[in-house]
C-alpha cells in the first residue's frame, strides 16, 4: 500500500514548514489556479503554460515556492537513509558530483556529504523565498531585475535533489510505494523548467534516459 508521504515525513523533525500563500492576493488565486489544473487531470505539459494575461515572475514565483515544499517533502520521507555514512559525497551515481558554494560559510566550492548538501539547500532557498527583496508579497512590489536568475539557481539545484533521490535511494521510493507520486512531481518540475528555459541542459543529462522514458 502506498504511504502518505505527509505521514511519513511528519516524524522528521528536519521538515520545514511549508511556506504559503495569502488568501486574497494575486498569488494566492494564481497558485489555486495551478493546484485546480494539475487536479484536473489534464496534461500536464499544459498545466504549466503561463496563463494568459498572468505575470510571467508571478506564475515562475508560485512554481517556485510550490516545488520546494514538494521536493522537500520527498526528501524528508527518505532522510533517514541518506546519511553521512550511506552518501558521504553529494552525488548522482559515479559521474557526477555536487559540491556546495554559498555567499556566507563556503565561498569555495566545497565537497560535501548528501544530507549536508541538503540540509544547507533547503535553508539558502527557504531564506531566499522568505526574502521580501527577493519574493515580494506585498501588492505592487516589483520583482528584482535578477530574479529569474535566482530563480534558474533554485531550480537547477533543486533538480539535483532528484538526481541523488532517483539514482541512489529509488528502491526506498519503491519500498514506501511513492514512485508514482514522485514520477509525477519530477514530469511536473521537468515541463515547467523546459516550458520556461529556466536550468541548462547540461544539468539535466545524469536523467536524461530515464526523462526519456517517462516524459514522452
Amino acid at each position: 500500500m502506498a504511504l502518505c508521504l505527509k505521514q511519513v515525513f511528519a516524524k522528521d523533525k528536519t521538515f520545514r514548514p511549508r511556506k504559503r500563500f495569502e488568501p486574497g492576493t494575486q498569488r494566492f488565486e494564481l497558485y489555486k489556479k495551478a493546484q485546480a489544473s494539475l487536479k484536473s487531470g489534464l496534461d500536464l505539459r499544459s498545466v504549466v503554460r503561463l496563463p494568459p494575461g498572468e505575470s510571467i515572475d508571478d506564475w515562475i514565483a508560485v512554481h517556485v515556492v510550490d516545488f520546494f515544499n514538494r521536493i522537500n517533502l520527498i526528501y524528508g520521507t527518505m532522510a533517514e537513509r541518506c546519511s553521512e555514512t550511506s552518501c558521504p559525497v553529494m552525488a548522482g551515481g559515479p559521474r557526477y558530483e555536487y559540491r556546495w558554494q554559498d555567499e556566507h560559510q563556503y565561498r569555495r566550492p566545497a565537497k560535501l556529504s548528501a544530507p549536508r548538501y541538503m540540509a544547507l539547500l533547503m535553508d539558502w532557498i527557504e531564506g531566499l523565498i522568505n526574502d521580501e527583496d527577493v519574493f515580494p508579497t506585498r501588492v505592487g512590489v516589483p520583482f528584482p531585475k535578477n530574479f529569474q536568475q535566482v530563480c534558474t539557481k533554485i531550480l537547477t539545484r533543486l533538480f539535483r535533489v532528484f538526481v541523488h533521490v532517483y539514482i541512489h535511494h529509488f528502491d526506498s521510493i519503491l519500498s514506501m510505494g511513492a514512485e508514482a507520486h514522485v514520477n509525477t512531481c519530477y514530469k511536473h518540475f521537468y515541463y515547467f523548467i523546459r516550458e520556461f528555459s529556466l536550468v541548462d541542459q547540461r544539468e539535466l543529462e545524469p536523467l536524461r534516459e530515464m526523462t526519456e522514458r517517462i516524459c514522452h
